[in-house]
């Protein structure tokens, strides 16, 4: 995944360097509107309503178990999560202050891009990470080896920032330190800046990525905001993201997981479809099976079901001649006479004619028809078929090309269904 940029115009101070504490504790913890947003009960902290128990754990690798109000609900983190809560790892931001370890990393970053990112000129990747109106985060497995990160350039006056290189070691794409960082990244800039939009120009091969990570080809920032501060770069696509204010992005799974149980309770609150039944004591003993009154299974009259409901979803969707009308249909749309009667004569074009034919027909009628279930039987699709050909060879003089298109599309007509036996004696 790669995502580049070009030179832009200077705009800001001096960037400042901070660095994010592993477990980021000093972040905002997220609002209950975040996760209430489908207006059901709070349970963004549900410790705090004594009605509510809420247990976590994880006792399988890498799966996080929730008992929320009864039910039970799990998700599984990226390897990348847990790197990070061990100590393996830690998200550093850097600039080029000069100091000793903040280049280690920076060089560390640029030699990741390069490799990346080989269309891009090397001297260019290093004068973008080594600049000092440019930030970068990178991935740091402790002690001090990196192992990939993003340089971005923040427009904090025009709240927005711009992705200048995205990059993860080829080695280590596979635990979701990609999408980590980037969670990462949306919480530190809008914990620290004015920042609420990201625009990045990303390549075929980092689209995908980005679509997953929350942005969008659609670019509802104002034109003015951008255009001349960051510099089009050929054959990449402009994406944006929107961040939510009150959402804590590295709180997103458990974030999500909560709004299914808040969804999950509103369910149970207007449905007992939750309730599981126990099997039926008469499949015990098939040998001795007897005939069961469907309103007494447990649970089916109160879920709505009724007899008159089985019967349609026992109907079949199609009559029994629909896959024959159709293969000859299809035949007779395909043939090189049928151009006249695709369609229907246009009245503008021959303003007389429905003066004259009283039953117009056409094969683009007759597909909407099959389509609809109108042919009940065989003989009405011949009885169509039989008016395209009578209706032209009523209005049209016999001399004429149409008259004759009629004859060849009817003697073809004819010998399809002659091909099936059944309907053979339709045509004779």
């Amino acid at each position: 995944m790669a995502s580049k940029r070009k030179d832009g115009a200077e705009e800001g101070s001096e960037a400042k360097r901070q660095r994010i504490a592993r477990n980021a504790k000093d972040e905002s913890e997220p609002q209950p509107e975040a996760v209430d947003l489908l207006k059901a009960q709070p349970v963004t902290e549900s410790r705090v309503n004594s009605g509510d128990k809420e247990e976590e754990k994880s006792d399988e690798a890498g799966v996080t178990h929730f008992t929320f109000d009864g039910q039970e609900y799990k998700f599984k983190e990226r390897a990348s999560v847990f790197e990070e809560k061990e100590g393996k790892i830690e998200f550093r931001v850097v600039n080029n202050d000069n100091t000793k370890e903040n280049m280690m990393v920076l060089t560390g970053l640029k030699n990741i891009f390069q490799k990346q990112l080989p269309k891009m000129p090397k001297e260019y990747i290093a004068r973008l990470v080594y600049d000092r109106s440019h930030l970068s985060m990178a991935v740091v497995r402790k002690p001090l080896t990196v192992v990939g990160g993003i340089t971005y350039r923040p427009f904090d006056n025009r709240e927005f920032a711009e992705i200048v290189f995205c990059a993860i070691s080829s080695t280590e794409q596979v635990r979701g330190y990609g999408a980590h960082l980037m969670n990462h990244l949306k919480d530190y800039v809008r914990a620290t800046s004015k920042i609420k939009y990201f625009l990045t120009y990303a390549d075929n091969y980092a689209i995908g990525y980005f679509k997953k990570q929350g942005f969008t080809k659609e670019i509802t920032l104002d034109k003015s905001v951008w255009m001349g501060y960051i510099k089009d770069y050929e054959g990449g696509t402009l994406m944006q993201c929107s961040m939510l204010p009150r959402i804590r992005y590295l709180d997103a799974a458990k974030i999500l997981l909560l709004q299914e149980a808040a969804v999950q309770r509103k369910i149970r609150l207007m449905s007992k479809s939750y309730i599981v039944h126990p099997g039926l004591k008469q499949f015990k003993d098939l040998e001795n099976i007897k005939p069961i009154d469907p309103m007494e299974i447990p649970g089916l009259k109160e879920s709505g079901w009724t007899p008159e409901m089985d019967e349609l979803a026992q109907r079949p969707k199609r009559g029994p001649h629909f896959a024959a009308m159709q293969n000859v249909l299809t035949e007779l749309q395909n043939h090189a006479a049928a151009w006249p009667f695709l369609q229907p004569v246009n009245k503008e074009e021959v303003p007389d004619y429905y003066e004259f034919i009283k039953e117009p027909m056409d094969l683009s009628t007759m597909e909407i028809k099959l389509e609809n279930n109108r042919y009940e039987k065989m003989d009405n699709f011949v009885y169509d078929a039989r008016l395209i050909f009578n209706n032209c060879r009523a209005y049209n003089g016999e001399n004429t090309s149409y008259f004759k298109y009629a004859n060849r599309l009817e003697k073809f007509f004819n010998t399809k269904m002659k091909e099936i036996p059944e309907y053979s004696h339709l045509v004779d």
